[in-house]
C-alpha cells in the first residue's frame, strides 16, 4: 500500500516520517520524498492516527491523484535545484515530462489550477530560495551560483532575484534579517 505525503522536501523529512510510522508499529517497504510504501494494509483507525501525527509534524496525507502529481512535481523540482547542476539550456517542461511520463501541458494545467501559481513561477521561487541559502553560506561567488542554477548570466540571476525579493543579491547579503522561506511553504 502506498501513502502519499505532502511537505516531505528533504532527508530530515524522510527521517521524521519514518519515525512516525515506526512509532505506530507499521513496517515500511520503502520511503521516498512524498511517498511511503508499507508492507501490508493498515486499518482505518491506524491510518487516521498516522494522519493526525503527520499533521502535528507539518505533513499531510494526500488522498487524490491530482495532489499526488503536484507533490511529485514539487519534489522533483526541489531535488533538481538541490543538485546545483542545472544546465543553461535546461527546460523544465522536458525534465518534468520525461520524469513523470506525462504531457507537460496537462501537468502545468493541473499544477496551476491547484496551486494558484504556474510551474515556471514555482521553479523560479525555488531557485531564488536556493540562491538566498548559497549567498548566506558564502561558499560560492554570484557567478558560480548563476552557473550552478542554470542562469545565462549574473545579470539574469540578479534581475530575477530583485523581482522576487525586492533586493539585489548584494543588498540581501547585507541585511540583518534574511527572510528565507521553508521549501514547503512556497
Amino acid at each position: 500500500m502506498k501513502i502519499f505525503i505532502k511537505n516531505m522536501v528533504c532527508g530530515r523529512c524522510i527521517s521524521a516520517v519514518e519515525t512516525i510510522f515506526n512509532d505506530a508499529n507499521i513496517k515500511l517497504k520503502s520511503i521516498n520524498l512524498g511517498e511511503v510504501e508499507i508492507e501490508s494494509e493498515v486499518s482505518e483507525k491506524d491510518l487516521n492516527s498516522i494522519e493526525k501525527t503527520l499533521l502535528k509534524t507539518g505533513f499531510e496525507r494526500i488522498k487524490d491523484s491530482a495532489h499526488q502529481s503536484i507533490e511529485k512535481i514539487k519534489n522533483l523540482i526541489i531535488m533538481k535545484i538541490s543538485e546545483l547542476d542545472i544546465a543553461e539550456n535546461f527546460l523544465l517542461s522536458e525534465f518534468l515530462s520525461s520524469k513523470l511520463h506525462k504531457d507537460y501541458s496537462s501537468l502545468s494545467k493541473n499544477f496551476s489550477q491547484n496551486e494558484n501559481i504556474t510551474l515556471e513561477q514555482f521553479f523560479i521561487l525555488q531557485k531564488i530560495e536556493k540562491v538566498k541559502e548559497l549567498l548566506l553560506y558564502n561558499e560560492f561567488t554570484l557567478t558560480e551560483i548563476a552557473g550552478k542554477l542554470g542562469y545565462k548570466s549574473v545579470q539574469h540571476l540578479s534581475s530575477q532575484f530583485r523581482n522576487s525579493t525586492g533586493f539585489t543579491p548584494t543588498e540581501f547579503k547585507k541585511l540583518k534579517v534574511h527572510n528565507r522561506k521553508s521549501l514547503d511553504s512556497i
